[in-house]
């Protein structure tokens, strides 16, 4: 199956990887979970400070399905848990062990049943997503069909063929297909691009896909080859949570291996590294930001989706794969600003004479604009290629009307769909929090 999509969005940003680049190893001496990372996931703590845990071993446990861990990455001491308001656990961070501890193992699945505990048990569970509400799964869910996306062509994202195969091998990919087939009587679909190297999986419906971002969403290829009807529930993984769960099941350890991208027109050279999930994002970037005098946003993700990190004290968040640094953008002073005509400006108004140059630009983090009523202007539908009208979806967010929702199309979306409709809007409005908090107010009143 073939699919091509128009509607979209594509940035050019200064600092792309090179293709083909190897990746370099890095090590740290400490990592951290987040639980934030994993919407649905209400954390309750299975260890306290000072404890010594192996690779595999559960830090944190879902409070309404305890069967479902997050595990610890590496073998060590757990050195804090770190609470904020309300005390809610912000992260559970874990020193590395001087000396390597045995690993907590996993048997291998056979059936349905089995398949489930192994995914909850091991850890893998979370990091997979379930639709509607775009949460983590859930092990009692009917799943009617599974989604593998292997693109990634987010601004400056590194190619999920190139990552993937930096850790894994086809028998990877295809072990974790056999295991997601004993949880689902549909079928799994993998999705791909021209540079996906190891052409189709066994026991997959192949599914190439072109188009500009944000092609690459598994939203977007669910919402384009099978839409989600109300009482669907739709599992989607990444193909590189495919190869963890893979390699998973080979050794019978959790793995917790990353490749992670550090990219962007503030790096001085985009590095590709490999290293372990959480680890501190001081050891990505420490050396390789550039010396110009600028203040800097680190962003753990790409400029759409990504979260703004501190590169002292924070650490690498899901989906693990990028950091992008640009500049903040606090220190210019520009004349007009935002209204500068200025051809460096990176826009997609034709008002700039940056929309019609084909260069690269570098952009920074400022909003460029205040915030002010929606203008029904139809610039949401040129970028998000769904069957859906996403001004009149997020009006009826906005609005609390589970009714209208329901009509307009809330189940088949996720946040990060609005993505490139949050960086076109006139209106500056927080597209992305606004459709998140859509979703959980949904899960509350009818679940």
């Amino acid at each position: 199956m073939k699919l091509k999509l128009r509607k979209g969005l594509s940035l050019n940003i200064k600092g792309a990887l090179k293709s083909g680049a190897e990746a370099q190893e890095v090590d740290a001496g400490i990592f951290a979970v987040v639980p934030d990372d994993f919407p649905g996931f209400t954390p309750k703590v299975a260890v306290k400070e000072g404890d010594v845990v192996a690779v595999g071993s559960p830090l944190l446990f879902d409070k309404e399905n305890p069967d479902t861990k997050i595990v610890s990455p590496i073998s060590g001491t757990v050195k804090a848990i770190v609470r904020g308001e309300r005390r809610k656990i912000m992260r559970v961070e874990v020193a590395r062990a001087q000396v390597e501890t045995t690993a907590q193992t996993f048997d291998r699945p056979k059936d349905h049943t089995t398949a489930i505990n192994f995914l909850a048990e091991s850890g893998l569970l979370v990091f997979l997503r379930r639709r509607p509400y775009d949460i983590i799964p859930r092990p009692g869910d009917e799943v009617r069909d599974i989604f593998i996306t292997a693109i990634d062509n987010a601004p400056l994202a590194p190619s999920l063929s190139l990552l993937a195969t930096q850790l894994y091998d086809k028998s990877d990919f295809e072990e974790a297909v056999e295991l997601l087939s004993h949880t689902t009587s549909g079928k799994i679909y993998f999705c791909r691009d021209e540079e996906w190297q190891l052409g189709p999986l066994k026991g997959t419906e192949d599914v190439v896909v072109e188009g500009p971002y944000p092609s690459g969403n598994v939203g977007v290829q669910i919402a384009n080859i099978k839409p989600i009807d109300k009482g669907d529930v739709v599992w989607t993984l990444d193909v590189m949570t495919l190869g963890r769960i893979g390699r998973t099941l080979r050794n019978g350890v959790f793995d917790s291996s990353a490749v992670v991208a550090c990219v962007g027109p503030e790096v001085k050279e985009p590095t590709l590294y490999k290293s372990i999930l959480g680890a501190p994002v001081q050891a990505f970037v420490s050396d390789n930001i550039a010396e110009d005098g600028r203040n800097h946003r680190v962003i753990s993700g790409n400029v759409f989706t990504g979260v703004a990190v501190d590169m002292h004290n924070d650490f690498i968040r899901y989906p693990y794969r990028q950091i992008t640094i640009i500049a903040e953008g606090d220190d210019v002073d520009e004349f007009m600003g935002w209204a500068s005509l200025s051809p460096k400006k990176m826009s997609q108004s034709r008002t700039f004479p940056g929309h019609f140059l084909k260069r690269m630009f570098s952009p920074d983090a400022r909003l460029n604009g205040g915030r002010r009523a929606m203008i029904m202007s139809g610039e949401y539908e040129r970028v998000v290629p769904i069957d859906i009208i996403p001004e009149y979806l997020i009006k009826a967010i906005i609005s609390r009307n589970i009714e209208d929702m329901e009509k307009l199309g809330i189940y088949e979306v996720a946040p990060e769909d609005f993505a490139a409709a949050e960086y076109v809007d006139t209106s500056k409005l927080p597209l992305q929090a606004i459709v998140r908090e859509g979703l959980d107010y949904l899960r509350k009143e009818l679940e």
